[in-house]
């Protein structure tokens, strides 16, 4: 069954987005142009992006002393992609964009993630871009998120630093105001930066005319000391090539210097790089005669202070970016490995009686995928990543519920998204990863050569566990926040949903065990929850707070795959029946999983927490 297949159902079976035409924002589109999207991007995903996969694997940016070197077939995708106007999918029409709904933006994006997710699309331009188009003034939205979406500029996030990856509020990096001159320039309140900022992806090349970066830094106080804590974190434009009020290049380089590239197992087509920002190698002069022209010219974005909460805007959605291409990397493997399958001949059947196994090497070799154990392989793979390709889907449409639904709705949304945003990052980055692991088993000896591709995702996806915030984190941000905000609204808001998809699949006697199990683990996480708690203590709340965010995940995706189980019944086609037994998988090998790693969480369990580092 090939992706288009199920992203049709998903869309319009599941999550029925033709009722999103009946919106304002959304009146002028149809199924048509919806399916135009889809085409277009399956086009150029298979022309531009898939066949160079192996290649940008293997010639990966290099640096040649003044520039980052990228293959020619990375310059021809990045310009098919702009060029389809996929960067501004979901903008406004008196700005260029579409208006399609982000549910359809990332059903589009993910061909792109399974032809060739190093190659990159738009990720995190587009999220730069949305960022200030939120919360930017309306000169640095004109001027840099405009000249983004157009695909002429592209965007980094710069926030980990050498000596502070994701503990942010230790970050270094400081911005002093650029004398008078900061109070001047029409671009914002003008400042210097000098630091250094590590993993930055897409941080230096030559796909477009100039990199916008978004920087956090500190503002040191009147006795020239950094705020500690995040609360001193200021975001600012940090433009790689000056510009002017009217978006022009002006001809100067700002002091933004590549340090060097990462090297990563994965992900090798993108470029990955170590900024130093102020270090004097480029020196940008103003008419002021305090400045002596030193130091990165950034300008601030909003209040000073806020930076953090502004940064979130954008790695929120990247987080869910990151998901999307976990899962697409993990489809990708499962197409590979069942393909291979079917068409790799090896060993005879199984028969005998008694208690003995009879193999008649008479017989001719049967095809792999005629084994028991391979049909598990590939059963969980599919139940893995095609559930959570359903979820981000899911999470795509509260995105358009957040815009354009009514305001109760959109207040439900933003909450159902605080809550499953861990889980949408997390889980596809673990079990999708899984699935690739699997696809590499099914190949045997092969798997692990680079004659097949399903090493290359293996390694490809390894790196989605780590980007966008460790599982470590989302965990504690799962059970120590998010669960925690608004008196806990929003899971009894994502229990009333589960609910109600247990209500709907018991009115089907062969879902009803199903709807049971569900009803059950969800008693289990609540339950878990609590106990976590009890104490009051946090440490003792969080030292198991990663095998509540694997519970927590497998509770969600098994009330997603009953959710779309129930919508397919009495179908009976091939493709059907396929999503119908990956849902009884996930509920007979998947869901039981949850006791041993609640067991942890509800007895506050310190056994890895108060082992003395000594010990190991």
């Amino acid at each position: 069954m090939s992706l288009r297949s199920t992203l049709d159902f998903l869309l319009y079976e599941w999550l029925q987005i033709a009722d999103l035409q009946k919106r304002s924002r959304f009146i002028d589109h149809s199924r048509e142009t919806f399916d135009a999207v889809l085409d277009t991007c399956e086009r150029i995903a298979r022309e531009k992006y898939a066949p160079f996969n192996r290649l940008v694997d293997i010639q990966e940016p290099h640096f040649d002393g003044e520039k980052v070197i990228l293959p020619q077939a990375t310059h021809d995708a990045h310009k098919a992609y702009a060029e389809s106007g996929m960067l501004s999918a979901a903008q406004d029409y008196d700005i260029g964009g579409m208006q399609l709904p982000y549910t359809v933006e990332a059903a589009a994006n993910s061909f792109f993630a399974m032809a060739s997710v190093s190659m990159g699309s738009g990720l995190l331009t587009v999220g730069n871009a949305n960022l200030l188009m939120a919360h930017g003034s309306d000169l640095q939205k004109k001027v840099f998120a405009l000249n983004e979406f157009s695909g002429r500029w592209s965007g980094t996030m710069c926030l980990s630093e050498p000596q502070a990856g994701s503990s942010l509020s230790d970050v270094m990096t400081r911005a002093t105001p650029d004398g008078l001159a900061y109070q001047q320039d029409a671009l914002g309140a003008r400042y210097r930066l000098k630091g250094h900022k590590m993993w930055i992806s897409a941080g230096e090349h030559e796909l477009t005319e100039n990199i916008i970066h978004l920087v956090l830094a500190k503002i040191p106080d009147s006795d020239g000391k950094l705020i500690a804590g995040v609360k001193g974190i200021s975001l600012f434009i940090v433009p790689k090539k000056m510009v002017n009020s009217e978006g022009n290049l002006t001809g100067e380089r700002n002091d933004v210097a590549l340090a060097g590239l990462n090297h990563k197992c994965g992900w090798r087509g993108t470029t990955n790089t170590l900024l130093n920002f102020g270090e004097g190698k480029f020196k940008i002069q103003t008419d002021n005669t305090e400045s002596d022209g030193s130091g990165a010219v950034g300008y601030l974005v909003g209040e000073a202070g806020r930076g953090l909460s502004y940064m979130f805007h954008m790695m929120n959605e990247a987080r869910i970016g990151v998901g999307m291409a976990a899962t697409m990397l993990g489809m990708a493997g499962y197409q590979a490995s069942l393909d291979y399958a079917k068409n790799r001949p090896q060993g005879r059947p199984v028969a005998g009686g008694n208690q003995k196994v009879v193999k008649d090497a008479a017989l001719p070799q049967v095809r792999i995928i005629e084994h028991a154990d391979i049909k598990r392989m590939l059963l969980a793979q599919k139940s893995y990543c095609e559930g959570a390709l359903a979820l981000e889907l899911y999470c795509a449409k509260l995105v358009d519920e957040l815009h354009t639904g009514s305001a109760d709705a959109a207040d439900e949304s933003r909450l159902l998204l605080e809550v499953l945003t861990p889980i949408a990052k997390s889980w596809p980055s673990e079990w999708c990863l899984e699935a690739n692991s699997l696809a590499i088993q099914i190949h045997g000896g092969y798997g692990y050569t680079r004659d097949f591709p399903v090493e290359q995702y293996w390694r490809d996806n390894r790196l989605n566990m780590i980007h966008e915030g460790t599982h470590g984190i989302q965990g504690m941000d799962l059970l120590g926040r998010k669960v925690l905000m608004e008196e806990g609204r929003g899971v009894k808001l994502l229990a009333a949903r589960m609910n109600l998809s247990i209500h709907t699949a018991q009115a089907h006697a062969d879902l009803a065990e199903d709807a049971k199990a569900l009803s059950e683990a969800l008693q289990k996480v609540t339950q878990a929850t609590h106990m976590a708690w009890s104490s009051g203590q946090a440490q003792e709340a969080l030292a198991n707070a990663v095998p509540y965010l694997q519970a927590f995940g497998h509770l969600v995706l098994a009330w997603i795959w009953l959710d779309v189980s129930a919508s397919c019944r009495g179908a009976t086609s091939p493709a059907q029946t396929g999503r119908q037994a990956a849902a009884k998988y996930f509920f007979r090998y998947e869901l039981p999983k949850i006791d041993a790693w609640l067991q942890v969480v509800s007895s506050r369990d310190m056994t890895c927490a108060n082992l003395p580092e000594e010990a190991f």
